[in-house]
C-alpha cells in the first residue's frame, strides 16, 4: 500500500512539473518588454506588452485614431521616472504611471495616468496626471512589434509604420 501511494505521489509530482514546464515554454502572443534609459539623471523605465502587426492594419484599423488606446497589450503599460521630469515642457513628478495614447495622423496625445495595476483597457480620465501633444510621423520601414525606446532626449513609440516622440528633460 505504501509503495503504490509513493508511486502515485511521484507520478503526480512529475505531471505537475511537466505542466509547469510546458506552460512556461509557450511564447506569449504579446511578450512583456522593458525599455530603460536615463535622461538628465532621471531613470526612465517603460514596462509593456509588445503585440505584433501580424499582417493587420494597425493605426486607423485595429487602433482607432482619435480614441484612447492602451499603448500596448494585456496589463496597462507602465511608465516610471525616478525624478521629476519635464515632458514636452510640462512637469511630471517622479513616480509610476499608466501610459495611454490618443493616436492621430499629425499629432498624438501622450497620457500619463496616476492609476496603475489595472488591465490595459481600464482607463479613468479623472486620474490623468499629464497630457501632452506630440508630433506623429512614419517610420522608414515596418516595425512588426510595438517598440518603446528611451533616447537621450525623449521617449519614442513605434509600431507598424507609425511613430511618435515626446521630448523629455
Amino acid at each position: 500500500m505504501k509503495t503504490s501511494t509513493m508511486k502515485m505521489l511521484g507520478l503526480s509530482g512529475m505531471l505537475m512539473m511537466a505542466v509547469v514546464f510546458l506552460s512556461h515554454s509557450q511564447e506569449r502572443a504579446s511578450p512583456p518588454k522593458t525599455a530603460e534609459g536615463t535622461i538628465n539623471g532621471a531613470k526612465i523605465t517603460v514596462n509593456y506588452s509588445s503585440p505584433g502587426v501580424k499582417g493587420r492594419e494597425i493605426f486607423g484599423g485595429l487602433v482607432e485614431l482619435g480614441k484612447v488606446w492602451r499603448a500596448g497589450a494585456n496589463e496597462a503599460t507602465i511608465f516610471e521616472t525616478s525624478k521629476d521630469i519635464k515632458v514636452e515642457g510640462e512637469t511630471l513628478p517622479a513616480g509610476k504611471y499608466s501610459f495611454f495614447i490618443i493616436p492621430g495622423e499629425d499629432n498624438s496625445t501622450f497620457i500619463f495616468n496616476k492609476q496603475t495595476g489595472q488591465w490595459g483597457t481600464q482607463y479613468d480620465e479623472s486620474q490623468d496626471a499629464l497630457r501632452v501633444s506630440v508630433p506623429s510621423g512614419e517610420t522608414q520601414s515596418l516595425v512588426e512589434n510595438l517598440t518603446y525606446e528611451i533616447q537621450d532626449d525623449g521617449m519614442v513609440v513605434m509600431w507598424e509604420y507609425g511613430q511618435a516622440k515626446a521630448y523629455i528633460e
